[in-house]
């Protein structure tokens, strides 16, 4: 499979649950035939077979349903942190 053949699904979290991208995906219809594909077994996610649709995927998993393969995307992690305001008196 070349890298073309990988769609990239941006999410806007960090994490998104199996089911979902799915739906966001338009693999599935609905939540009910996400949950009959995996419990099927036709459902690889990062080339092994997912049985648990609340799976936690995270950038740069891939998902592949029916030779379709999904690439998550996710936003870059802020890495200087949220800024905390300094309490009174303590200056």
């Amino acid at each position: 499979m070349s890298a073309q053949d990988i769609e990239e699904i941006t999410i806007r979290d960090s994490m998104i649950r199996l089911g979902q991208l799915l739906k966001l995906a338009g693999l599935v219809e609905d939540g009910v035939e996400a949950a009959e594909l995996i419990k099927n077994g036709l459902v690889k996610v990062n080339g092994e077979i997912e049985d648990r649709r609340g799976r936690q995927l995270h950038n740069g998993d891939t998902v592949t349903v029916n030779g379709q393969t999904v690439q998550v995307v996710a936003p870059k992690p802020d890495l200087t942190g949220p800024s905390q305001p300094q309490a009174a008196g303590t200056a």
